[in-house]
């Protein structure tokens, strides 16, 4: 494979292009499309990166984890660095679905910057147990609050991607003291900003059926993926049920964030949180979807340090 066959394929044509442009590079057949000799070296297929479902990392090695006993369930957490003073902790919420190994590549990249970093698996996903009770953003929501209370952290950085920014959005309108920064990746206000199209989209379809396998490895009860599917899509097809006047109260310091090819959220939605959240910034990701922190982590994790700052 040839230095610019693997240049691409890492980094994608949208940034590609970018650096050519920053460097004086001839890139006009960049914008048409591939150029001749690269899809020769390629064998004529360069997929995008938005199109791929990288494989899920594993977390790198925790300074402490165990589990903690929240809202009678035995929530599972892991800490990684040390508290250096740089700004407050930053805790790392998952998406439906998945767990917290999805962040596996973005925790070194906040290490390195001197940033203490929380992961949790949430109620019912991972390695943590449920209860009977049935699944709702405000339920988990109350986990991660019992959580810090746990860890004896009155106030963190949140950073959440999909289901895990919707519980950061919760949190952020009820209890905004327990945050210093909320950075929203892939968030829903309410189920009409949802892409209805979404369960014919690959890379979806591929997550739904990667989760599947994670969930017989990590959890305490492998035998029941089908039965929490099916009770986290119900939650999914009626909450949250955010109002735009709860969404103009919210007072933390907010980034609402995306990647352009999101396969999950409509882009007009998104754009609509950024501009009834007070003072919130809109960031997108150019070459990434849904699952930004599995297709481009250094790009993830440098928006992430850059909103902290």
């Amino acid at each position: 494979m040839s230095a610019i066959t693997r240049y691409y394929q890492r980094i994608g044509f949208v940034t590609a292009a970018r650096r050519c442009l920053a460097t004086g590079v001839a890139c006009v057949a960049l914008f048409a499309g591939p150029p001749a000799a690269l899809a020769a070296a390629t064998g004529g297929a360069v997929g995008e990166p938005w199109q791929s479902l990288p494989p899920t990392p594993s977390l790198p090695a925790a300074a402490k984890s165990g589990y903690a006993p929240v809202n009678g369930i035995r929530m599972f957490y892991a800490v990684f660095g040390q508290d250096l003073g740089q700004g407050l902790p930053v805790l790392l919420l998952h998406g439906g679905l998945g767990n917290s190994n999805y962040w596996g590549e973005v925790i070194p990249i906040l290490v390195r910057n001197h940033y203490q970093v929380i992961v949790t698996d949430s109620r019912g996903h991972g390695r943590s147990t449920r209860t009977a009770e049935s699944y709702s953003y405000e339920l988990m929501a109350s986990d991660v609050l019992a959580l810090l209370d746990y860890l004896k952290l009155t106030r963190v950085n949140l950073v959440g991607w999909s289901d895990g920014a919707i519980i950061g959005l919760a949190i952020a309108m009820r209890h905004p003291e327990r945050l210093r920064r909320l950075f929203a990746y892939g968030a829903n206000s309410d189920p009409s900003g949802a892409r209805p199209d979404m369960g014919g989209n690959a890379t979806w379809t591929n997550y739904i059926e990667r989760t599947r396998g994670e969930y017989r490895q990590l959890s305490p009860t492998p035998q029941d993926y089908e039965t929490f599917l099916e009770q986290i899509q119900a939650m999914w097809a009626q909450q949250p049920n955010f109002t735009a006047a709860q969404l103009k109260r919210i007072r933390v310091r907010t980034a609402i964030v995306d990647g352009a090819h999101d396969e999950a959220i409509k882009p007009e939605h998104t754009q609509y949180l950024a501009r009834t959240i007070p003072g919130a910034k809109l960031i997108i990701l150019p070459d990434v979807s849904h699952f930004g922190m599995l297709q481009n982590p250094q790009e993830f994790g440098d928006a992430v340090t850059d909103v902290l700052k």
